[in-house]
């Protein structure tokens, strides 16, 4: 693990010149890149014009914003800068790629299209207590212009992350270096090195005392293939927000348009009823292509290969070490682990990789298995079973929940809600031929896999979960 972060540090500590101009909150945007110190190293700074992407302010044009809405309208003005600098790296990573109308096509016109639901979700937020905004919607087209001179772009490095990590403006470096990835990764990784034979990993599991109480939901596999690139979490209104594709259990329809009403009106493949959303990042046989192979969220921004279906999926909450728990409201959001977290590092990080029959001794971060004849690969989560007792969401995603400490004990203001943890299993090829989907510039690393939640529970199946777990019994 020690060697990856330095590995990332200095990745980040070698990037140059990197100047974000943000004027103002979704005002005039360019990012400008300069190369990593070894590229600038083996060859002379370039001195030619370079585009960049340049979008209207929209901030300036907005008239005053009542006090109710000045949250929700700050929010989405960043996520205007955070869009625009996506679509800058964007630009730098795919340069040379396509034919004449390859920018117009992959990278313009999704980001108009992004810009339009966020500028109108801005004037949706003044609407509701002041006169809705006219007019915005022509501040959505952006178009290409020129860097100054003598600006190098032969790189692309870091910009602008965003607090939440699973949604921003791409991170590490864009210069992968030379090693060579697994089949069909190319040089975005994963290489060999980030496989490890899980029979030759020292114990390093902690026992963790628990209630016995818990209560299961069953959910199925996800072999009916509800698949997107959305986040509702982080990107609501934004096609393709999450830049990589989703599994999706529970929730019957689940993509960038959903709303509480939405989705409390949708169908389940839970079979107790339980309406909620679950979804996390596809893993992929990188031996095969995929039917995404030239789709945005897919092939066309580095998640390439077969999207795997998991040989089973457990969804179970837990109780409270220390105590009883409290029940979740409904509609609360949960982000665990951070899609970025090989560059951002592992504050948010929360990957557990492991085997069948290995898992009660080791599990992996930074690291896949390799795992021995008949086992098969696992994936599992653990989400945060503190809660603020007010917030379904925060402007990070994150703030509002958060992890007991290690005796299972709440921070002050927090209370304990059921535990959700989340096993997958998967019959994958052999290493190094599988990968998690991610941000382009994470290199698939398996720190950065991450799981996502709403809780659409009715309020008596809730109550009915959390008498279970309170009592010991386990139900579902």
């Amino acid at each position: 693990m020690r060697a990856d972060h330095r590995r990332g540090r200095s990745r980040r500590n070698a990037i140059m010149a990197v100047t974000a101009l943000l004027a103002g909150g979704g005002g005039l945007v360019a990012v400008n890149y300069a190369a990593n110190a070894s590229d600038v190293a083996a060859s002379a700074p370039t001195t030619r014009s370079a585009q960049t992407i340049s979008c209207p302010d929209v901030k300036g044009k907005l008239p005053a914003v009542p006090q109710q809405a000045q949250a929700e309208v700050d929010r989405n003005l960043q996520l205007l800068d955070r869009q625009t600098a996506e679509a800058n790296q964007r630009l730098i990573d795919t340069r040379g790629q396509g034919g004449p109308n390859f920018v117009q096509n992959a990278i313009l016109g999704p980001l108009t299209d992004k810009r339009k639901a966020t500028i109108d979700r801005i004037a949706i937020a003044i609407g509701r207590t002041a006169a809705r905004p006219t007019g915005l919607d022509t501040l959505a087209a952006c178009n290409l212009g020129l860097d100054a001179p003598g600006t190098q772009t032969s790189g692309a490095g870091s910009a602008n992350q965003s607090p939440g990590g699973a949604q921003g403006a791409g991170g590490g470096s864009g210069q992968q270096g030379n090693d060579s990835g697994a089949a069909g990764q190319s040089n975005d990784g994963p290489t060999a090195a980030d496989f490890v034979d899980i029979t030759k990993v020292a114990p390093n599991v902690r026992k963790v005392r628990r209630q016995a109480g818990a209560f299961t939901s069953r959910c199925g596999v996800n072999k009916q293939g509800q698949h997107n690139s959305d986040n509702d979490i982080v990107a609501p209104g934004v096609s393709n927000g999450a830049h990589h594709v989703h599994d999706y259990v529970g929730n019957k329809k689940v993509d960038f348009t959903s709303t509480n009403e939405s989705l409390s009106a949708q169908r389940t493949t839970c079979t107790n009823g339980d309406q909620s959303a679950y979804y996390w990042p596809v893993l992929r046989d990188t031996t095969r292509q995929g039917p995404d192979a030239n789709a945005l969220g897919g092939g066309a921004e580095g998640n390439k290969g077969a999207i795997l279906v998991p040989q089973t999926v457990t969804i179970t909450y837990q109780g409270s070490p220390t105590g009883k728990v409290v029940a979740m409201p409904r509609f609360l959001r949960i982000i665990t682990g951070d899609a970025k977290a090989f560059t951002n590092g592992t504050k948010n990080a929360n990957a557990h990789w492991s085997c069948t029959g290995f898992e009660n001794k080791v599990q992996l971060t930074d690291k896949y298995p390799i795992c021995p004849r008949g086992s098969k690969v696992v994936r599992s989560f653990a989400f945060q079973s503190c809660w603020d007792g007010r917030n379904t969401d925060s402007a990070d995603h994150r703030s509002h929940v958060a992890f007991a400490d290690a005796a299972g004990t709440c921070a002050r203001g927090f209370k304990a809600i059921p535990q959700l943890t989340m096993r997958l299993t998967y019959k994958t090829p052999a290493a190094p031929s599988f990968a998690v989907d991610g941000f382009q510039g994470q290199r698939h690393n398996a720190s950065t896999d991450h799981d996502d939640f709403i809780n659409v529970m009715t309020d008596q199946l809730m109550k009915q979960a959390v008498s279970c777990i309170n009592s010991g019994r386990r139900c579902g």
